[in-house]
């Protein structure tokens, strides 16, 4: 039967995921169509019915600003066509061409003087013939696009003049060549060029033949280095596109005036505006579709996310909150259509804010703040140009804002009505700013009545966060930060029962809770979740206070009359007990888990091993905690502090060494007791919480000044 029931569970659990992501997914559906539907006629574009070539009923203003993007892209198509093209002198090829002709004069005298004296396979010493310093020339020295190029009748005369001509034509050639290509040459512009460096060389006195081959190799050398540059006229021709303004039609721009007959272009930009019947633009409600999503996305993003220590139930909560807040400005802002625009300012929407901030957490009250702020200022956009308010935006993410941060840690009640006071000054300082920066002219009683909805608003938001609290963490079971604050009062009936009653339980809890708060903390964890349900979490040891050792002062320990089975029995009771207490009370379910689970399955070692000489068939587990095991890291945490400060308090001389030895060990014990299975704690993380735990008892058992004794005649003096 008990396999039986534990196969069972498994399905169950997956049922119970598979069912938690459906129900989040719903939820997360039914916030984004209420969101979608509160801000739908807001954005919804006004429409007129008129016809062209009729004349107009009324004055037609333009409700938005438009570009025109006819015209304007005309009036560019002209400032592109007027830019000329543009031109680049590439000197690069200017002196690579110079280097060329340079390069093959070079090679004609290297050939000329090897020519000149070369040695054969005999050793003996001959002279080339022209003939075959020229082949020498083209096959050994020069490329086959210069071969190619140059017929080898050019070579001809220079392999036969003498060294000063080669010398007196290079000269030329390389002056020649390098004055043309200094400047401009177009493709059009090329044969011009070498006919000017034919010219050119006809100064020098050159000889007929060697004359005719330095035209010839300046003439080649002689190359394009003007070229048209696409990159700089379409750049140019771009620039000049983009220096046209756009042409616009603003916003509360006069179309058409009232008995104007309504031409095709004034129909044009009617149309262009968004204001004919008959061109209805869906743009609106697929933006307002993907607003929508963007909130949806980060409020999911902030759910969903592994490390998120908020509870199942806390996104319906968030839902409820979100909900009554936008609820509250969709009402207050149907008093817009009374000619009435700045009612927005008098919503108490830092309530909202500062609900999440208590109830859930603080990083998803920044983003409800700015969700709030959005949404105000479409909702409350009527008579103003666009879609959004923005003075009724920065007036909410303040107020908000304010709310959250005047909370502070400490969430007393009493800090909510404060806040609310600050939420006010500063919704009137925002407000005073707004008006400033528009600079109008505002009556005293306008300014008056805007000062009053400011501080109604902050007040109301006050009380209503108050008024909400209960409900809310009653319906939905939260233990806030303010309710942890408050349970923690040493004057709640079950701390004051364990006070009087148990009074070293009383210590030992407050060690307890010191040491898990400083190790969550540490991690990353709930400290003031840890801190508090250690308060309570050996509650139960009140119902029989005697059998407890930290209560035994100046009796005897009844745990020696007693059989080591029946000890055990009333030591375990203590949990069940505690967890009977806390229900009773209607203690929050946390504290009940943590009585319950902080013992774990654990053994009762004295008892085991004191049953066990007795008895050689007694078996472990009827010595252990009925259990379960620690769930969580808090949980975990609490179970191991009140392990170590029972066994740190027993030691006789607790040193520093002494004490991390047994931390650590205690630590270990734990880990292969199996007992941190079902928590989620790491190694490095067990690490940072002995660490945590030492510094901690390290303070508590602090090396004394030992006084030294007096001695006898001392003593008589001073008596």
């Amino acid at each position: 039967m008990k396999k039986e029931k534990k196969n069972n569970k498994k399905p169950n659990v997956l049922e119970k995921f598979k069912n938690h992501k459906f129900l989040h997914a719903m939820i997360y559906v039914v916030l984004a169509i209420i969101i979608y539907a509160a801000l739908f006629s807001n954005v919804k574009p006004e429409t007129l019915d008129i016809e062209p070539f009729t004349p107009s009923k009324e004055t037609i203003y333009a409700p938005t600003t438009v570009v025109d993007k006819e015209e304007t892209e005309r009036k560019k198509k002209e400032a592109y066509d007027s830019v000329e093209d543009q031109y680049v002198l590439d000197k690069n090829i200017s002196e690579d061409q110079v280097n060329l002709i340079s390069s093959i004069f070079d090679a004609i005298i290297e050939v000329r003087k090897e020519g000149a004296n070369t040695e054969t396979s005999d050793k003996e010493e001959t002279i080339l013939t022209p003939e075959e310093k020229v082949n020498r020339l083209v096959n050994e020295k020069l490329t086959d696009t210069i071969n190619e190029k140059i017929p080898k009748e050019t070579f001809l005369p220079l392999m036969s003049a003498s060294d000063e001509d080669v010398t007196l034509a290079k000269n030329a050639v390389v002056t020649a060549v390098n004055n043309a290509m200094s400047k401009e040459i177009p493709i059009v512009q090329l044969t011009e060029a070498k006919n000017q460096v034919e010219e050119e060389l006809k100064s020098y006195s050159l000889k007929k033949d060697v004359l005719q081959s330095s035209i010839t190799l300046a003439r080649f050398a002689i190359a394009q280095n003007y070229f048209l540059d696409l990159d700089a006229t379409n750049q140019k021709r771009q620039q000049a596109s983009e220096e046209v303004k756009e042409v616009q039609i603003k916003q509360g721009q006069i179309i058409v005036d009232e008995g104007e007959l309504i031409s095709r272009e004034v129909y044009r930009k009617l149309g262009l505006v968004g204001l004919l019947d008959d061109q209805i633009s869906y743009k609106p409600f697929i933006g307002l579709g993907i607003l929508v999503l963007l909130i949806i996305t980060g409020i999911i993003y902030f759910f969903e996310k592994k490390d998120n220590k908020i509870k199942n139930n806390s996104l319906l909560l968030y839902c409820f909150i979100f909900t009554i807040t936008l609820l509250l400005m969709k009402i207050l802002s149907l008093f817009q259509k009374i000619d009435y625009n700045h009612i927005g300012y008098i919503v108490p929407v830092a309530m909202g804010a500062m609900l999440v901030k208590l109830l859930l957490n603080e990083r998803i009250a920044f983003l409800t703040s700015m969700i709030f702020a959005i949404c105000g200022s479409i909702i409350f956009n009527e008579g103003v140009t666009g879609s959004f308010n923005f003075s009724v935006g920065v007036y909410y993410l303040f107020a908000c804002l304010v709310g959250i941060l005047f909370l502070g840690d400490h969430n007393l009640r009493s800090k909510i009505l404060q806040a609310g006071l600050f939420v006010s000054i500063m919704n009137c300082l925002v407000l005073l700013a707004i008006l400033l920066i528009r600079n109008g002219s505002y009556t005293n009683v306008e300014i008056g009545t805007y000062f009053i909805m400011a501080c109604v608003s902050g007040l109301v938001a006050s009380v209503l966060t108050i008024g909400f609290m209960p409900f809310f963490e009653t319906g939905f079971g939260i233990l806030s930060t303010m309710k942890l604050i408050e349970l923690s009062n040493p004057n709640h009936p079950l701390l004051r029962k364990i006070l009087t009653e148990t009074p070293g339980t009383y210590h030992h809890s407050v060690m307890v809770a010191n040491l898990s708060e400083s190790a969550c903390e540490a991690i990353g964890a709930d400290g003031l979740l840890a801190r508090v349900g250690a308060y309570y979490h050996d509650i139960g040891k009140t119902k029989r206070p005697q059998y407890f050792i930290e209560n035994q002062m100046n009796i005897e320990n009844p745990h020696n009359k007693l059989s080591p089975q029946l000890s055990k029995n009333i030591i375990i009771a203590h949990v069940t007990d505690g967890v009977d207490m806390l229900k009773k009370h209607k203690m929050p379910k946390e504290f009940i888990d943590i009585a319950e689970q902080h013992h774990g399955t654990s053994l009762l070692k004295y008892f085991y091993h004191q049953a066990k000489q007795t008895n050689d068939s007694i078996y472990e587990e009827e010595f252990r905690y009925p259990g379960p095991k620690p769930q969580t890291k808090e949980i975990a945490i609490i179970s191991i502090a009140d392990s170590v400060e029972a066994a740190v308090r027993s030691m006789s001389n607790p040193t520093p060494d002494k004490i991390e030895k047994l931390v650590r060990s205690i630590i270990a014990d734990r880990l292969q007791d199996h007992q941190l299975d079902e928590c989620d704690l790491t190694l490095k993380e067990l690490d940072i919480i002995a660490k945590s735990f030492c510094e901690s008892l390290k303070g508590i058992f602090h090396s004394r000044i030992e006084y030294p004794e007096l001695t006898k005649k001392q003593k008589v003096k001073q008596s």
